[in-house]
């Protein structure tokens, strides 16, 4: 599981403030040639945005800021950092980011609140959310596939990602333990994580292996080849106020490759396959109507399911494929320099 203690946090406040203390020494002499703009994209940790702070210095050059994980919110919600000392330190470095930034983008609609609640003006504010990688299409191939041949037979319901603590795999495993009785009803896992140890343990403490199939890490390449062969793609995430603002990346990756969905989230992610009419969300850590959900899209006519694939990868074409979305931001940064071009002269 993930490891608690002050002990923890200051290690890993000394690892993200030595990153940005020598990416921004470095930045100034491996970035000499003149810079239009700075793009910064920021998983984790918020410190990356110091280094292009030292570069809009240099330059001049307005930055766009890419929100993927606000702080200090996620640090308290996967109990990373618990001393309140370090994370108002950490909110008062997120301002001093936040301020300095000309926009700041974000991937889920629902952080727009959040990051406002630092003097941060609406009109730098932008919805930019995430695309997937250009491999993930529908796939089609012949049924003497080598994937085809590692998947039990039956009702395949898929997992593929990191087996972390957010993933909330109590939840999945309650659902499983409720279907047992249906052996047909398969829970296939495709990645690996931190409580993955844990995840193979219960599987055989609650005599889960006929149902849970855990098959370790795939290359990616592989992915739209495995979601081809599960009848609904499974997602995820522990009940917090800070996971229900989130969009988890996979959900993008699903609707891409036109599988349904089921999922066990609250928020944003259960809003966006809602509206794409791609599956069934069910509040998070709800084990029983997770089992109900997967009970009834078991029972559904395959067209029916296969409808909501269509219905999700129509939604993701006209919201999140990679060049509609590169094309926005090539607007916005076009405009930007335009303005920081006039306003010089």
């Amino acid at each position: 599981m993930i490891p608690r203690g002050s002990g923890t946090a200051w290690r890993l406040a000394l690892n993200y403030a030595s990153f940005a203390v020598f990416a921004s020494l470095l930045a100034p002499f491996r970035c000499r040639e003149k810079v239009d703009a700075i793009f910064v994209y920021e998983p984790s940790p918020v410190t990356v945005g110091l280094p292009a702070l030292v570069l809009k210095k240099l330059h001049r050059a307005p930055i766009f800021f890419w929100v993927q994980d606000l702080w200090p919110e996620s640090l308290s919600a996967t109990n990373m950092v618990r001393s309140t000392w370090i994370l108002r330190q950490v909110e008062w470095l997120v301002r001093f980011i936040y301020k300095r930034c000309d926009r700041i983008l974000v991937q889920s609609r629902a952080f727009v609140e959040p990051i406002r609640r630092f003097e941060i003006d609406m009109q730098r504010i932008e919805y930019f959310p995430n695309s997937a990688e250009e491999l993930y299409q529908p796939a089609i191939f012949l049924d003497g596939a080598a994937e085809r041949s590692r998947l039990p037979e039956g009702f395949r319901v898929m997992f593929a990602g990191n087996i972390g603590a957010a993933q909330d795999f109590e939840t999945i495993l309650g659902a499983a333990e409720r279907l047992i009785s249906y052996p047909e009803i398969h829970w296939v896992v495709l990645g690996d994580g931190r409580v993955a140890t844990w995840v193979k343990q219960e599987v055989s403490r609650r005599g889960l292996a006929g149902n849970v199939h855990l098959f370790g890490h795939h290359p990616v390449e592989t992915m739209p080849k495995f979601f081809a062969l599960a009848d609904v793609m499974l997602v995820t995430l522990r009940r917090d106020p800070i996971f229900s603002l989130t969009i988890p990346s996979k959900v993008q990756s699903y609707l891409a490759c036109a599988r349904p969905i089921v999922a066990a989230l609250d928020g944003e992610g259960a809003r966006i396959i809602r509206e794409a009419g791609a599956g069934v969300a069910v509040p998070a850590q709800d084990a029983d109507r997770l089992a109900e959900a997967v009970l009834g899209l078991y029972r559904m006519p395959k067209a029916e399911r296969e409808a909501m694939g269509t219905s999700g990868r129509a939604y993701y074409l006209a919201n999140f494929e990679r060049n509609l979305l590169l094309d926005r931001l090539d607007g916005w940064l076009k405009g930007i320099i335009k303005e920081a071009g006039t306003c010089a002269s």
